[in-house]
């Protein structure tokens, strides 16, 4: 089969590419910079120079393909950019899907996120569910706005589109704030745990499984939330702290204390550059939130199975450990 890729030089994007690559399918990707992509092209891969928020320049790389993953996204939490948050998200998805329907593309697999979905206090819903409040930050807001006013049209339409919905997602070579709490964490200095937060935690391995899933056996039209078993961040770090040896913090702060903080942050933050996981908005989408959703639907329908949290984070953090040379 012939795909083409939209963010292949991304975390999960990358991993799926070496998949497909692996059993023996040919891959065009879309790359905004050539030369930053090199490695890409060592591998085999078709490159086309464009970028989602210009659809002209994807239609050469999408004429004739058997499916598309539209992966691409602007995902970075607690750093204020909605404008380019909209483009990329909503005005990016719009034009790579509209393009499929013009050039009758068979399938397509849109990575949606489990942040659609909002808090979602404590309760694990499923994939008919619909937040309708306020975000908690752009990225929510505009993928939201991708999947609702943009995928699920099209997709009453007739456009043959598959929507994952993946939730937290943590491996070696991941680049979220996760990772940079890892890091903070394996050095002996992350000052607090935020009390009641949780999480669907996914090794990247699992959400690249459920990404090929979808494409081969999900009924277009239809969305899977393809996100791990649900944990607590303290959960999460517990299992961390059994593996690693080194200690977590003892301090754990409630939702209310922590949006205090998020208050006091917003003028400071406003004269020092703080990293984005202590930015009003970085504390306010930890502040006793959860992301929370049931992966039953792909379970049973697509085969999907991610591994517990333990095995995954075993490796994330031997990778880490070993990168950061940390016995």
């Amino acid at each position: 089969m012939r795909y083409f890729i939209t963010g292949a030089t991304g975390f999960i994007g990358g991993k799926l590419t070496d998949k497909l690559l692996k059993s023996g399918h040919q891959i065009t990707a879309l790359v905004r910079n050539p030369v930053k992509a090199e490695e890409l092209k060592l591998k085999g891969v078709t490159l086309i120079e464009g970028d989602i928020t210009d659809k002209e320049s994807m239609r050469k790389g999408m004429e004739g393909v058997d499916g598309i993953f539209h992966m691409a996204a602007w995902y970075k939490v607690g750093v204020n950019a909605k404008d380019l948050a909209y483009r990329i998200n909503v005005e990016g998805t719009r034009n790579v899907l509209e393009l499929m329907k013009e050039l009758g593309i068979k399938k397509g697999v849109y990575t949606s996120t489990l942040a659609v979905f909002s808090d979602t206090h404590g309760k694990l819903v499923d994939e008919t569910y619909q937040f309708t409040g306020k975000h908690l930050s752009a990225y929510d807001a505009t993928k939201w706005k991708a999947h609702y006013e943009v995928a699920r049209p099209l997709m009453k339409e007739g456009l043959p589109l598959v929507v994952v919905l993946p939730g937290l997602v943590y491996g070696p070579g991941d680049t979220s704030s996760l990772e940079e709490n890892l890091r903070v964490y394996l050095k002996g200095k992350l000052p607090m745990l935020p009390k009641k937060t949780a999480f669907c935690w996914a090794h990247v391995d699992d959400i690249v499984d459920g990404h090929i899933l979808a494409m081969e056996k999900g009924n277009p039209g239809e969305g899977y939330i393809i996100a791990g078993p649900p944990h607590t961040f303290i959960e999460g770090m517990e299992i961390a702290e059994k593996i690693t040896g080194v200690k977590l913090p003892w301090m754990r702060v409630g939702p209310g204390m922590i949006k205090l903080m998020a208050d006091f942050m917003k003028p400071v933050s406003a004269l020092f550059p703080f990293p984005p996981t202590y930015t009003p908005e970085g504390l306010r989408v930890v502040a006793g939130v959860t992301y929370l959703g049931d992966n039953s639907k792909a379970k049973r329908e697509l085969g999907y199975n991610p591994r517990p949290v333990e095995e995954g984070l075993k490796e994330t953090l031997e990778h880490l450990m070993k990168e950061m040379g940390i016995r």
